[in-house]
Order: C-alpha cells, then structure tokens, then sequence
C-alpha cells in the first residue's frame, strides 16, 4: 500500500517544520524580505543647489532630476523651504501648476530625516484626497519620488478589494494616500488609527466639500493629534473652504498660485437633447469621434 507524504511522515514520527504564520508581536509591522533599492544614477544637476530642489535630500533630488524636473514651480519655489521647517501651509493651486510635488517632497525628506521603526497600522502621514483617481496619481508620485528612499506606503481608497490596502498597512506603511469613505471603514474596522500622524495634507478641499465629505473629515481630523504638521491646499477659496482650512492650520504660510490660463476657458461645453432610448447609441458615437 502507498502512503501519503504526510502520512508516512507522521508513522514514522517526524514532521515538516513549524512555520508561524502570524505576527508573535502585534505591535509590530509584518516584516517583508528585504527588497535591493534602486541606486541614483549620473550626476545631479548643476542647478538644483541655487534651486528649493537643493534643500531636499540628495535621494530626492536625484528622483526629481531623472524626471527631467530641474527647475521648480512656483508654488514649489514659495512652499518648499517653509515646509521643510515644518510651517502649516493653506495653499490655493490648481492641479497642474506642480502642488503635488510641493507638498510631497518635504513629507519624504522630514520622513527619511527621521526614520523610526514602522508600526502596524500607525501611519506617520496622511495626505486625504477626494477621488480614487487623485488619490492613485499621488500614490503614483510617492512611487518615482521616493524610489531611491524605501518609505514604505500604501493607498486606499473605494471601489476595489480592501485585502491588499490592509496588508500594506500591516507591513507597516509610514505614509498612507487615501479617500475619505474607505479610510473610515478601515479605521472602523481597526486596520488603522491615526495617533501617530505628524504629515497631514488635505487636498483639494473644495471638492471635498462639493462632494459631501465634510462629516467625514470632521471625524478625521477628531482622530488626528493635536502637535502635527498640516498642509491645506484647494483650487478655490470659498467661505466655506477658508472656515474648515482656518479649523486645521496653525499660523499657516499663505501661498496663491494664479495659472495663466483659467481651466474653465480650456474646456467647451456642448448640451444635446436626446430621448432615453438614443442615450447609449449616441454616447458611444460621441465617444468614437
């Protein structure tokens, strides 16, 4: 008669070894195998060291100039070296004028400048967007800014499966890019709390809030501890928007970026009648041409 390995294996009274699968110390992030960083390549360019560019970590640097980024935004010329001294920030910017990059190399660089272990579940920056979209072109910028560095982090947002947000987490990711409505739910749910955040960006507020998600940050930044680094950036400043940015920053460096050309005069508008049943046909020829 043929046994089964393991059959065979417990007649003859030996055993694979043990393996544990789960984390003998809770507090602490699940511990990945260690991953071979990228290494910089060339030399840096001759003008990042009269540049703000200058001021961040040479890794940083060396990601910004494969890039092709050598010379700095305006808003990235006026925010960058405040923030590196951890001055609050209401910044009004449209998206494309470079705010990203503003606001995220100097959470990388005071990251990098003092590393500490990671902790499962306790992010050290929390930048809240409004849309999934938004939120994985952030992620996408913390991933070629930060490649040379290692800052381990994770995005989460709605409309997908939340296992591969939480086992990020619980790696220890130190810096978290996330939507309003699935960070609650994961901090519902205990795969995260926020006692530990010295970065926190809100951006584009004003969407936030045309998007009904105010209550939600409200309860967010309840979460959040009081002695923090916080940067508030919107496209426009409404009543409403300046009454929860004055709520948030403390003493706040002022930084208005008027673009050239208003995003409103880039887009034509077009309305067409069309009866219910026609809707779909006419998309799709809409769409084709």
């Amino acid at each position: 008669m043929q046994y089964s390995d393991s059959h065979e294996r417990r007649r003859q009274g030996t055993r694979p070894p043990f393996r544990r699968s789960r984390n003998r110390h809770p507090g602490l992030a699940e511990r990945e195998p260690p991953r071979q960083l990228p290494k910089p390549k060339g030399e840096l360019p001759g003008e990042f060291a009269a540049s703000v560019f200058g001021l961040v970590n040479p890794l940083l640097q060396h990601a910004v100039a494969e890039e092709g980024y050598l010379t700095p935004t305006p808003i990235q010329e006026k925010a960058i070296p405040h923030l590196l001294e951890g001055r609050d920030l209401l910044g009004c910017a449209q998206t494309g004028t470079g705010k990203t990059a503003a606001f995220l190399l100097p959470i990388l660089h005071r990251l990098a400048a003092n590393p500490k272990t990671p902790v499962r579940g306790r992010p050290r920056a929390l930048i809240l967007a409004p849309t999934r979209e938004l939120a994985a072109q952030i992620a996408d910028s913390v991933t070629t800014y930060g490649k040379f560095l290692g800052i381990p982090f994770a995005v989460v947002f709605g409309g997908v499966s939340q296992y591969p947000q939480v086992k990020a987490l619980s790696r220890g990711a130190e810096l978290v890019v996330a939507t309003p409505g699935r960070l609650m739910d994961l901090m519902e749910q205990g795969h995260l709390t926020l006692d530990e955040i010295e970065e926190f960006v809100l951006d584009e507020a004003d969407r936030m809030l045309d998007m009904g998600f105010l209550p939600d940050i409200k309860r967010i930044l309840a979460k959040l501890p009081e002695q923090r680094h916080t940067q508030f950036f919107s496209a426009t400043l409404s009543p409403d928007v300046l009454r929860l940015a004055m709520s948030m920053v403390k003493d706040p460096i002022h930084v208005t970026i008027s673009p050239d050309q208003p995003t409103v005069d880039k887009i034509n508008q077009k309305v067409l009648f069309v009866d219910k049943p026609n809707k779909d046909s006419l998309l799709i020829n809409l769409l084709a041409t």
